[in-house]
Order: C-alpha cells, then sequence, then structure tokens
C-alpha cells in the first residue's frame, strides 16, 4: 500500500506528465477522432494504474524540491513522455509515407480520402495502410508495450533527471532511421514495378510515336499496381508490426 501525502500526490502528477504526454502523441491514442476528454481520462486512468509501480522507484528523489525545481520537473516529464510518443508515431508516419509514396508510383495519388488517423487528406492507399496498422497496433497488444516502455524509462530517466535534447534528438534519429529503412523495404516492391513498367511503356511509345502510349498505359499501370498491393498487403502490415515491436523491444 502507498501512503497518500504531498509528496505522493505530486509524483503521481509527475508520472501523469510523462504519460499524458506520450498518449497526447502516440497513434491511436492521439487521433483526432478520439475527443480530448477520452483521450484525458485513459491518461488518468494509466496513470492510477502504474503509479503503484513507479512511485516507490523515485519517491526518495523529491525530498527538498523547491517550487521552481517543481515546475521545471513538470516540464521535463512531459517532454520526455511527448519524445516517447514521437519515437511510436513516426513509424505510423513512415508507414503513411510509404501508401503515399506506393500511391504515386502506380498512378493512384490524384484522389484523396477524408483523413482517418492524421489531420490531411491522403492517398486512399496511404489511409487504408494506416488505418489498418493502427488496429493491429491494439490488436496484437503493442500499446501495452509502449506503456512497457513507459516504465521502463524511470530506468533510463529517472525524475529527477532533467530533459537531455540532445539525448532526445538521438533517440528521434534512431526511431527515424530504423522506421525508413522498414519503410523503404516495404516501398521496394513498388518501386521497382514502377521502374520496369514505365520502362516499358517508355520504349513502346518510342517505337509507337503516334499513338498516345502514357494515356493508354495509365490503366494498365493502376490495375498492376492494385494487383501487387493485394499481394502484399497482408505481409507488409506483417513486417511493420514485426519491425515496430522489435524497436520497442530494444529502445
Amino acid at each position: 500500500m502507498i501512503t497518500i501525502t504531498a509528496g505522493t500526490v505530486l509524483l503521481t502528477f509527475l508520472v501523469f506528465c510523462r504519460i499524458g504526454g506520450c498518449l497526447m502523441i502516440m497513434p491511436g491514442f492521439g487521433s483526432p477522432r478520439v475527443p480530448v476528454q477520452v483521450r484525458v481520462f485513459l491518461a488518468v486512468s494509466v496513470t492510477l494504474a502504474l503509479a503503484p509501480i513507479i512511485i516507490p522507484e523515485v519517491e526518495g528523489d523529491l525530498g527538498k524540491a523547491t517550487p521552481p525545481a517543481i515546475a521545471q520537473l513538470i516540464l521535463s516529464e512531459t517532454m520526455i513522455g511527448v519524445v516517447i510518443g514521437i519515437m511510436a508515431r513516426i513509424f505510423f508516419l513512415a508507414l503513411q509515407f510509404m501508401g503515399t509514396a506506393a500511391a504515386m508510383l502506380v498512378g493512384f495519388s490524384g484522389m484523396a480520402d477524408p483523413p482517418v488517423e492524421e489531420g490531411e487528406p491522403a492517398p486512399a492507399v496511404a489511409t487504408l495502410l494506416t488505418l489498418t496498422a493502427t488496429v493491429l497496433l491494439f490488436v496484437t497488444g503493442l500499446h501495452v508495450e509502449v506503456m512497457r516502455a513507459l516504465v521502463a524509462s524511470y530506468s533510463v530517466l529517472t525524475v529527477v533527471d532533467m530533459f537531455d535534447p540532445q539525448f532526445a534528438l538521438a533517440k528521434v534519429t534512431d526511431a527515424a532511421s530504423d522506421s525508413f529503412i522498414l519503410i523503404a523495404q516495404l516501398t521496394s516492391p513498388f518501386l521497382v514495378y514502377s521502374l520496369i513498367v514505365n520502362f516499358l511503356f517508355g520504349i513502346m511509345n518510342k517505337m509507337t510515336p503516334l499513338i498516345p502510349v502514357y494515356f493508354i498505359s495509365a490503366p494498365f499501370v493502376l490495375a498492376g499496381g492494385l494487383l501487387l498491393l493485394y499481394f502484399t498487403f497482408s505481409e507488409a502490415l506483417t513486417l511493420f508490426i514485426s519491425g515496430f515491436q522489435m524497436f520497442l523491444s530494444n529502445g
């Protein structure tokens, strides 16, 4: 049991700052489709669930904290949570980039769908990939892994450790590097397909200059791209979720 004192309330609020900062950016929870009241309720619920685990490890660190120091700690904890959320968000932004790139490579980028996860319209392929990956995030329990990463972050950055921009930038850079290497591998089939099919139709255009091969080939390029998406969709999402899980385990 934890005795409820002023220090305990302060520590709980600091835990809330880190968790709330993460959930504000984290995919799924931080979606514009989720009402702000629901996000606050989730942050408070997760804080109350994790506080008994975290507080005993850090309750001795704030014995003589002054009000200015407490204000700095609140800002620092919020920024640490935001960085953790950004690291998770980068993977889904990279997946959305893959969907947009794949749509452009197969000539399907002219029609933008209403946004689901982000605030701006995106091609239907990008919206489908992002929405499905967000569902898989909860179905496979990876949102729990993010909570475990939050708890583990206290062993690396305790409450009294102020936010280090250089360390945070290094972590965000690592996340961006890992995510885009993964997405480059997943996008490669569409890139190879686009190069081959456009090269072939370019040769045909040179052989028959009087026929508008470009306009005639567009439906066939699009049909082939959608067929390629049909065969690679499930495998791409499986590899993406596996890569995201590996990142959470190693990060």
